[in-house]
């Protein structure tokens, strides 16, 4: 689908989900993030 196709769809209000690749997408501020935590007994 060429991307003036897609963008007219999309402003119209049109599902383009079925257009997308979405087996890589991600949502980088709700990636994991390793914590290291210290405790100190006594």
């Amino acid at each position: 689908m060429k991307a003036k196709d897609f963008d007219k769809k999309f402003d119209e209000g049109k599902s383009v989900i079925k257009h997308l690749d979405l087996s890589k997408a991600r949502r980088p501020e709700q990636e994991q993030k390793r914590v290291m935590l210290i405790s100190r007994s006594g």
